[in-house]
């Protein structure tokens, strides 16, 4: 049976109740929520490099030993990778069991002063450096690790060795002399030499090419090596296995040294682009550097067009352990449509961060090519992060405005600023600038947005976005 509440006493009940609530316990309606930002796409990151080769002074200095000339020749270089928006160049500074700088181990290149041992009057490593990173251009020391000498056969005498080298570290094979590899002192100099250059030089990365063990058919009459399978390959089951272990010692130390001694450099390695050739005739075990963490970036030459698309299917297997760039043959290069393939090819790869051309001097021997080069890299690119983390972490900018069409923000510790500019959102956006600055006139209307970089090119999360 139903109860009735007479209708008065039921409103003096709610009056009552309604009464005795405090404020607070008031249901509030929501507050409006802004609605949610676009995020602006940022392009790929992607380091743009080339090769500066100065064994018989191919690229730099190209036979010029007056030190004001061969200064304004490489400044003239740079000056083109800055027109061209390349952030990085591979100088080779020990080509030949010799040096572009004053070494302890070996002796100066005659391809910097026009005699081998004799200074030429400047520290040429310090001004190369210093050069390319005031115009924002990494520098990576290119490093060939065993190779001392070639001649053309056994009628040439191979030049004298660096007092410090022991005869028996050495190998003097018909048309190549190297270091030993088997011999442990002759591995541990690699290490040493390398220790002393990211220790005096403000390098970012050591790099290596593709010579190991001597090929051949380069090499001509080999030196036999059953002598130092015998003396130091106990346990191991051949002596092709002895050769492979032999360099894997050698880049395990260069690896353990920079880590140990200044961890932010880079360590790279450009192998060829054949898997089999690099394990079985120069004796370098790619894949196993690769598992074992003892290289941050590997550079397959991948120099041939016919080719090109297959040989970078089968180096796609690398992904940031270590990463992965492509060496291109530019002076291979016949089209600005073979350059225009090979670079769309590896934008579109997810694993590859950079491109590096070999070699400089043909960025001003082949003008159509460069030409279509500039408009590749019509705007710039940041360099990813390859290496180990060492300083701090960069903070994202602050107070991002636009002030009577400037662009301006804050930032915090030893970074460097990117701008991005986007016309639409939905578009992928371009990065404006890479400065030290922290305004930028924004001559576009569009929207614009600011990240900084560290010293270890790690990049800080994307700024508020502004419009103009």
């Amino acid at each position: 049976m139903k109860k009735y509440i007479p209708i008065l006493l039921l409103s003096s009940i709610v009056l009552f109740h309604a009464c005795s609530k405090s404020d607070g316990d008031i249901p509030q309606p929501p507050e409006p929520q802004p609605p949610e930002q676009e995020e602006m796409i940022l392009p790929k990151k992607q380091m743009r490099a080339t090769w500066m080769a100065t064994v018989w002074g191919l690229d730099w200095p190209q036979g010029d030993y007056n030190v004001t000339s061969q200064k304004q020749q490489y400044l003239a270089y740079l000056d083109k990778f800055v027109q061209l928006n390349m952030n990085a160049v591979f100088v080779q500074i020990k080509g030949m069991g010799d040096a572009f700088y004053n070494s302890p181990y070996e002796p100066w290149s005659a391809n910097i002063s026009g005699t081998r041992g004799q200074n030429p009057g400047y520290d040429v490593l310090k001004f190369m450096i210093d050069e390319a990173h005031a115009r924002n251009i990494e520098f990576h020391a290119w490093i060939n690790p065993f190779r001392i000498a070639t001649r053309a056969s056994n009628a040439s005498p191979y030049p004298p060795l660096h007092s410090s080298i022991p005869a028996n570290w050495v190998v003097s094979h018909e048309k190549w002399q190297t270091y030993n590899p088997a011999v442990p002192e002759a591995r541990q100099r690699l290490a040493d030499i390398v220790k002393d250059i990211i220790t005096k030089y403000n390098v970012d990365g050591i790099h290596m090419d593709d010579y190991f063990y001597p090929d051949p058919s380069a090499a001509g009459q080999m030196v036999s090596d059953a002598g130092d399978y015998a003396t130091y390959g106990a346990g191991i089951a051949t002596i092709e296995d002895f050769r492979r272990s032999n360099v894997d010692k050698a880049i395990k130390g260069v690896h353990d040294i920079i880590v140990a001694t200044k961890p932010e450099v880079v360590f790279s390695i450009s192998p060829t682009s054949d898997f089999a050739y690099n394990r079985n005739t120069l004796y370098a075990d790619i894949k196993k550097w690769a598992t074992e963490g003892w290289m941050d970036v590997v550079i397959p030459q991948i120099y041939h067009n016919s080719s090109f698309a297959s040989r970078l299917n089968e180096w796609d297997i690398f992904n940031n352990k270590p990463h992965l760039m492509i060496g291109h043959g530019y002076y291979l290069m016949t089209s600005t449509s073979e350059l225009t393939n090979q670079f769309t090819l590896t934008k579109n790869k997810k694993a590859v961060v950079g491109n590096l051309l070999y070699s400089a001097k043909y960025l001003n021997e082949n003008p159509s090519l460069t030409a279509k080069l500039a408009e590749l890299f019509a705007h710039p690119a940041v360099i990813p992060f390859l290496g180990r983390s060492v300083a701090p972490d960069a903070a994202v900018p602050q107070n991002v405005r636009i002030e009577n069409g400037v662009l301006k923000w804050n930032t915090s510790g030893a970074v460097k600023s990117v701008v991005y500019y986007a016309a639409d959102l939905k578009t992928e956006s371009r990065v404006m600038t890479i400065t030290n600055a922290t305004q930028f006139n924004a001559g576009l209307s569009g929207h614009y947005a600011v990240t900084t970089l560290n010293a270890d090119n790690k990049e800080s999360a994307v700024s508020a976005i502004v419009t103009k």
